[in-house]
């Protein structure tokens, strides 16, 4: 089923959209307010959230109406491709993302506790070594495409480690959630497919003999996760950690490299990679339009009639841009604006996407300190798809360095592709990681 049909609904697919959506937001808060009615894809419609203070109610369930199960919306869906690639993203799942109370705090908790033995040093170090590892086949070539060289392949292979699996195994579920994210009818469907078939293999490997990761963690949670929960556990965070943290590092870079503010050069520039971080956070998160919601009885919300089993989507990149007279204190949260969400439902692991981001990017920018767009940044190409915001490519250009060149370069770290096979699918161990769970011991 879609909407009530709305011939002026906005578009969030096309080239028109991924070129510049502040404009389709402008044009929708324009003739409609606050909450306006878009098309996701060619026949699926959604109600979308523009405006801050409305988005706020929503993410805070304000008046307690919103849930976040998606049943009665996707069984009325018509029996089509564009319908399939929008189940596979926002389909019901026992997970966090789709259930409410004591359901949803179970969940939650699993991923809270799971990363909190993840210590932050170790962490930082592991994305050291990942992203030398990949500076290493660009820096002496004096050119590079960042979003796929760089940005795209660093937190998949972390996240990657982090679950247990080998580094190798990291390239087929780049596809997989690449796929996913476009959203595209059968390549979004094809993507889920192999998506799972990746999830299958690592939880039964881990069933089979545990390891000091957050596969295991899951397993051995007294939670109990079983079944499809355990299964939906690991797939939330690994789609929700892989996408976003991508184009956050992207998204930051192509400011830092276009913007004197932040990057002139290593040395003189005025502001830091956190508050480039924020600043993308606030104007280009990376999940431009999600945290999909539901109403439990008709409800009227900031001048617009919504109906149960209708989609309603919040435009953080929206809200966060709403030219409005709202303090600053009520924006930022955090620092963050709405860049993970809020309320119940706020990202329970931001700080280690953070932590990604930072080091990734001070880690690029320590080695070249250089880098330069190849084009200008107006001129950058997006990824089509209703939910990210997400650059198809980041060319810079920058002096090339060598293995032989004095002082430090990447090629002091031990890339993790040449560890063992044992200690790639041990990374918590390699790298003197917490090894085991307090509930384990």
């Amino acid at each position: 089923m879609t909407l009530r049909y709305m011939p002026d609904a906005g578009r969030l697919y096309g080239d028109e959209y991924a070129r510049d959506p502040q404009a389709v937001y402008a044009d929708l808060r324009r003739r409609h307010g606050p909450v306006a009615p878009v098309e996701i894809a060619p026949g699926i419609e959604a109600h979308l959230v523009i405006g801050y203070r409305a988005a706020v109610d929503v993410l805070t369930n304000a008046g307690g109406v919103w849930s976040k199960n998606p049943t009665d919306w996707q069984t009325r869906l018509p029996a089509t491709p564009e319908a399939a690639g929008m189940i596979a993203m926002l389909g019901h799942r026992p997970s966090a993302l789709f259930s409410d109370g004591a359901e949803h705090a179970r969940y939650r908790k699993v991923a809270s506790d799971c990363f909190a033995l993840v210590q932050p040093h170790k962490l930082r170090q592991m994305v050291i070594d990942v992203s030398d590892s990949l500076i290493t086949q660009f820096a002496a070539k004096g050119e590079a495409d960042l979003a796929a060289d760089f940005a795209r392949p660093i937190p998949l292979r972390v996240f990657n480690l982090l679950f247990g699996r080998p580094d190798s195994d990291s390239v087929g579920l780049s596809k997989a959630l690449s796929d996913m994210m476009e959203a595209d009818g059968e390549v979004g469907a094809r993507g889920s497919d192999e998506f799972s078939r990746y999830i299958g293999e690592l939880i039964q490997a881990k069933y089979a003999q545990r390891g000091d990761d957050l596969t295991s963690w899951f397993i051995d949670h007294p939670a109990g996760l079983e079944g499809d929960e355990l299964v939906q556990a690991v797939v939330l965070v690994l789609a929700a950690g892989f996408e976003p943290t991508s184009n956050l590092i992207s998204n930051t870079i192509s400011r830092m490299v276009s913007d004197d503010r932040y990057y002139s050069s290593l040395s003189n520039g005025a502001l830091s990679t956190y508050d480039a971080l924020m600043e993308a956070l606030r104007a280009e998160p990376a999940m431009a339009n999600f945290g999909p919601y539901f109403v439990r009885q008709p409800l009227h919300f900031h001048g617009t009639w919504i109906q149960p089993a209708e989609l309603v989507l919040v435009s953080y990149a929206a809200a966060n841009t709403e030219p409005a007279n709202i303090p600053e204190e009520l924006r930022s949260d955090g620092g963050a604006y709405l860049g993970f969400g809020a309320g119940p439902h706020r990202c329970p692991v931001s700080d280690p996407a953070v932590l990604i981001a930072m080091t990734a990017i001070e880690r690029l920018t320590s080695h070249l300190c250089d880098l330069e767009l190849t084009v200008p940044r107006e001129e950058l190409l997006w990824r089509p798809g209703p939910f990210h915001r997400a650059l198809a490519h980041l060319p810079v250009r920058f002096t090339p360095i060598r293995p032989d060149q004095p002082g430090e370069s990447p090629w002091i770290a031990q890339p993790p592709s040449s560890l063992t096979p044992s200690e790639q699918t041990s990374p918590m161990r390699s790298v003197g990681y917490v090894t085991s769970a307090p509930w384990s011991s």
